[in-house]
């Protein structure tokens, strides 16, 4: 008996890669794989329905999985709509580390096993982290946009300009998940003394590599401050006026988790008045970031639109993670990445 997969892609993941993955871990499973392509990123994702962070539409969705039975994807929705029109799909692997395009309280009552890919671009995050607090640390940001202007800035060697070094500096880290371990041990080798603040982080983990601290310890030791939580209640808005004030004058401060963590119009404020001296963000509160915003303005501001969980290699893991627990779903194996009940 023949399967039939969607495998529903984007420029960044594209079908022929899902497709090429689901294969290799289908073995010798015959399949028939039907292949969507959606527009992201050049067409921005956003909420579709009850859902967020979804490219392409319900009706298109509902067309494509007639008569499928898995779908693998990285931004297609998976709505209460969607679901109610699709009877025979019974797993649905999106290729990310938060499943918020999938309703899972609707899956779990239809029926549908939703799975997703943890960790699939936190090599890449933390690489894009350290080059971010590198260059907000080195004042990169304002040098390069002035040098490609035509002006040399000779005055960035006066003391007051001059950016931070890595090796003796203390660097706090708010999270210590697959990202912010991997950022801690590459500061930790530059010889940066790395605390940590993260309520669930086990103690033996941070042996011989960092320290931990309470929040606003970690604020008032750091000179460097890089976000690495997952949005919660208690983690919105967690870094504001109150915080910044609490880091030493002349700080530097990095988010490449989410926007919603911090608040820039303190983080403007902050870098207009000199208590902050850099910052380096790939994520704000409202994307694509709108023409009259302060961050395109303020001074010693590192920024890059929401890529620093873009790499090719990011894209092969991704389609290799969600593929795997295919070919368990097709062995009557139990799923390694399954969200839902």
């Amino acid at each position: 008996m023949t399967t039939t997969v969607l495998a529903a892609g984007n420029h960044f993941i594209r079908p022929g890669l899902f497709t090429a993955a689901v294969r290799k871990a289908a073995g010798d499973t015959p399949l028939e794989i039907r292949e969507i392509q959606f527009g992201w990123p050049h067409t921005p994702f956003g909420p579709v329905a009850e859902v967020t962070e979804a490219s392409g539409t319900e009706d298109q969705m509902i067309q494509a999985l007639q008569g499928v039975e898995i779908c693998v994807t990285e931004h297609g929705p998976l709505t209460e709509r969607i679901l109610a029109n699709c009877p025979d799909l019974k797993l649905f692997c999106t290729s990310r580390g938060g499943p918020v395009n999938a309703n899972l309280e609707a899956a779990t009552r239809h029926g549908v096993a939703v799975c997703n890919a943890p960790g699939r671009n936190a090599t890449a995050t933390a690489e894009h982290t350290l080059t971010l607090l590198l260059a907000a640390a080195r004042g990169v940001g304002d040098t390069h946009t002035d040098l490609r202007r035509g002006i040399w800035r000779g005055d960035y060697y006066d003391y007051e300009n001059c950016g931070i070094e890595i090796d003796g500096t203390t660097i706090g880290l708010i999270g210590f998940g697959a990202i912010g371990s991997r950022v801690a041990k590459v500061l930790h080798a530059m010889g940066a003394h790395v605390l940590v603040h993260d309520p669930y982080v086990r103690p033996e983990a941070l042996a011989g590599l960092a320290e931990q601290v309470p929040l606003d310890e970690l604020l008032t030791r750091s000179r460097i401050v890089s976000l690495h939580a997952r949005v919660t209640p208690e983690t919105t808005g967690m870094i504001g006026p109150a915080q910044l004030a609490a880091m030493p004058r002349g700080s530097v401060l990095i988010n490449c988790a989410r926007g919603a963590l911090l608040d820039y119009d303190a983080v403007c404020d902050a870098l207009e008045t000199g208590q902050l001296a850099g910052a380096g963000f790939d994520v704000f509160p409202e994307e694509p970031v709108p023409a009259d915003s302060r961050l395109l303005t303020a001074p010693g501001v590192v920024l890059t639109p929401h890529i620093a969980g873009g790499s090719q290699q990011v894209a092969h893991k991704a389609a290799a993670i969600v593929a795997a627990d295919v070919g368990r779903y097709l062995r009557g194996e139990p799923l390694h990445h399954q969200v839902n009940a």
